[in-house]
């Protein structure tokens, strides 16, 4: 039990981003911006893979790291700083999926990709059916299978950034394999 306290302040001892957080608590603007550049891209792919659009991601990117800042005095620490960012990624861009539904329908695949800087767009050879698949999917399978497959998290940090048991997350990654694999399986074949 001592050993186990004793690794826990260790390890949060040397925790960068728990030096950031108190920096910032402390009125450092400065380390918030540390924070915002190390996690941007992360951010952005969790909110991207949900959202499918960039300019929606860039929305909602912008809409996280504000509730980040405004909240980050009830971080508890209880988790790390970037397990708590990734939980608010996923339930804001969740969020801005559900709003969106209402507002328009999802942009075809072909009108998304003309939408996204060249440094972002999928290679020629990609399978287009996979962007459409995923666009039919529910935003909460797009958020798990993004976590595993373009943030590669393991299932324990998709399980805590989701705030369930790794068990309960490794089914929800089989289900949504599953639905997308039917969906996938439906579209028709690509003639190159």
């Amino acid at each position: 039990m001592l050993s186990s306290t004793y690794e826990h302040a260790k390890s949060e001892q040397f925790d960068e981003d728990l030096v950031l957080v108190d920096r910032v608590l402390s009125s450092d603007h400065h380390a918030f911006q540390s924070l915002y550049e190390k996690y941007y891209d992360r951010v952005y792919a969790i909110a991207k893979g949900i959202l499918l659009e960039a300019d929606e991601a860039s929305d909602a990117v912008q809409e996280i790291f504000t509730l980040v800042y405004k909240n980050l005095p009830r971080f508890d620490r209880r988790s790390k700083f970037s397990t708590w960012l990734f939980r608010i990624s996923v339930n804001r861009s969740i969020q801005s999926a559900r709003r969106l539904k209402y507002k328009k329908h999802q942009t075809p695949y072909s009108e998304a990709v003309e939408s996204i800087p060249d440094h972002e767009r999928p290679p020629e050879d990609a399978d287009p059916r996979v962007a459409e698949g995923m666009s039919r999917l529910h935003p909460n399978d797009r958020a798990i299978l993004t976590l595993f497959y373009w943030d590669e998290l393991t299932l324990q940090e998709i399980a805590d950034s989701l705030e369930c048991s790794a068990n309960a997350a490794k089914t929800r990654l089989f289900r949504a394999r599953e639905r997308f694999k039917q969906i996938y399986e439906s579209l028709p074949e690509v003639e190159s």
